[in-house]
């Protein structure tokens, strides 16, 4: 059966989702200035958890699924990212987070057998090669946050296909659920990996807890309700490419709203992973896509 067209409702929701996760990486550099990651995604999650999890209630069967998609997403996405940007810029953070498009389009050609071909190999590999050039930008502290957004990314891509076998529920459930789930994997990661928990959250001003804000309210409550009703309907290939604009959001905001350098290496890393991105893409839409059953 041929996947059905994108409606002018799926369009504006893919688009809110890309400026709505580009000005996050803004938000949650504002937040971990003071604030741990893992401790951060921990308060986060407890905030959409209890506005959530009492009125969304998975059936029994969807609870394995989503355990499991808690330690995918919750600590291993979701953790890790915020572990990457308190080790980077915000712009070089939303290039870096890029990488997830060509390890969507990697599973999607080994999971559903979709289409790689050489064209959109190259192109996942210009997309790589940019984000590598980050790692000389000469305000990282190293290649730890590089290889912790790498892992980020590639948890994002399994679990977009661990959605897809939950089966038919509601996204605020899997939001809600999935937060519920990781706040003591993430909090254990907290006392384990941090200290000075206490001192980091009376230290935290307004900034910081409008970052926080943002982070639940935007980009978890509203960008990724949109994302998994674009997930259900829609295959990877077609909808990945609206993270495309992430990037020029991500830096406009980083500069802008934090005063940013703005380096040859993001520019010239950032045009090269966007291309790399774009012409995994394109390609992909010469092949006729199919609805995953």
């Amino acid at each position: 059966m041929t996947a059905p067209r994108m409606s002018p409702a799926d369009w504006a929701g893919a688009l809110a989702v890309s400026l709505l996760w580009g000005g996050n990486m803004v938000a949650v550099k504002a937040a971990v200035e003071t604030l741990p990651p893992f401790l951060l995604m921990g308060i986060r999650f407890i905030i959409v958890a209890l506005l959530l999890a009492p009125f969304f209630r998975p059936r029994r069967d969807q609870l394995p699924g989503l355990l499991g998609l808690a330690l995918v997403l919750g600590v291993g996405h979701f953790g890790l990212m915020f572990l990457a940007v308190s080790g980077m810029d915000a712009a070089a953070a939303v290039v870096a987070l890029q990488m997830t498009i060509p390890f969507s389009a990697l599973l999607a050609w080994i999971v559903y057998r979709e289409a790689l071909g050489w064209g959109r190999g190259l192109g996942v590999g210009l997309a790589f090669a940019g984000v590598a050039l980050l790692a000389g930008e000469p305000h990282a502290t190293g290649i730890w946050p590089l290889l912790a957004m790498a892992a980020s990314t590639l948890c994002w891509a399994f679990s977009n296909v661990m959605i897809k076998r939950i089966g038919t529920i509601d996204p605020l459930t899997i939001n809600g659920w999935v937060a519920l789930f990781a706040i003591p994997m993430l909090f254990a990661c907290s006392a384990l990996f941090e200290h000075g928990q206490i001192d980091a959250i009376v230290a935290t001003g307004p900034s910081g807890w409008a970052g926080l804000a943002y982070t639940v309210i935007g980009a978890s409550l509203i960008a990724y309700t949109l994302w998994y009703r674009l997930v259900r309907r829609h295959s990877l290939n077609r909808i990945v490419p609206f993270t495309l604009l992430g990037p020029a959001v991500g830096i406009t905001g980083g500069v802008l709203l934090l005063g940013e350098a703005l380096t040859w290496q993001k520019l010239v890393g950032g045009v090269l992973t966007v291309a790399g991105v774009a012409a995994v893409q394109m390609l992909s839409g010469k092949a006729k896509e199919k609805v995953e059953s």
